[in-house]
């Protein structure tokens, strides 16, 4: 498929729209150079595995590989990050919580703690560890799932900086990608993601979280239109 020289200009889910996964893979490796043939080789081993687990997974009207391609491209591209554990980890952000059997076996006791094991064997403890922080854990059902989550974020990404990197970006592609949702899950999503952009002004504010200044004011930018474009979804529907 022929893409245009202009590919790493366009928006991600300009991207999405127009050249779907195959567009998305080819945006990714345009980011490849940047780094050592080894971490090239790390990076493509995550992509691999991650599009392996999530085959099958859909969101919407798109393969779910799509929303881990753009979470990992939009730290690479737009928060500038090189550290090639946080990107790995980005690409399998959400391999334990959804697919912790394929990853860990079908006879694991734990399978989150057995996936997280397996993850720690292929790719080191610390893609392991950020992985986990960001993998949501088993909420209580007669509490709010939303409330829970909220907490969750919180206290997990209170003690891992580069966590807050990776939920960043996955918020984005979330929350700011509302309007990309169809039917019933619009507003589903924005109700779940609103509360959120007052915890993420937070962290992201915090000395020890690992961007440069610019990046951050990108990001609280970024804040700024989930914010809006949730008022409209929520405040003035019609």
């Amino acid at each position: 498929m022929e893409f245009p020289p202009y590919l790493a200009t366009m928006p991600m889910h300009a991207i999405t729209e127009l050249h779907g996964e195959p567009g998305l893979l080819a945006r990714f490796r345009l980011e490849l150079p940047a780094f050592a043939a080894a971490d090239r080789d790390r990076l493509t081993a995550a992509l691999d595995l991650a599009a392996e687990l999530h085959r099958d997974d859909r969101r919407s009207r798109e393969p779910y590989l799509n929303h881990l391609l753009r979470v990992a491209i939009r730290m690479m591209h737009h928060y500038q990050v090189r550290d090639v554990d946080v990107i790995v980890a980005g690409l399998l952000h959400d391999a334990v919580e959804d697919h912790p059997r394929e990853l860990a076996g079908a006879q694991a006791s734990d399978p989150t703690a057995a996936a997280l094991a397996t993850l720690a064997d292929r790719f080191g403890t610390r893609v392991a560890r950020l992985v986990g922080a960001v993998t949501n854990p088993v909420y209580d059902p007669d509490r709010d799932p939303h409330v829970q989550y909220r907490e969750h974020v919180a206290a997990s990404l209170d003690r891992e900086p580069w966590a807050r990197v990776i939920k960043i970006s996955d918020f984005t592609d979330n929350g700011v990608g509302v309007v990309y949702a169809v039917g019933p899950k619009v507003a589903r999503s924005a109700a779940k993601y609103r509360p959120l952009v007052p915890v993420f002004r937070d962290l992201i504010a915090r000395p020890d979280t690992p961007l440069s200044a610019p990046v951050k004011r990108h990001i609280f930018a970024q804040l700024d239109l989930a914010e809006e474009r949730f008022s409209a979804i929520l405040d003035h529907p019609n």
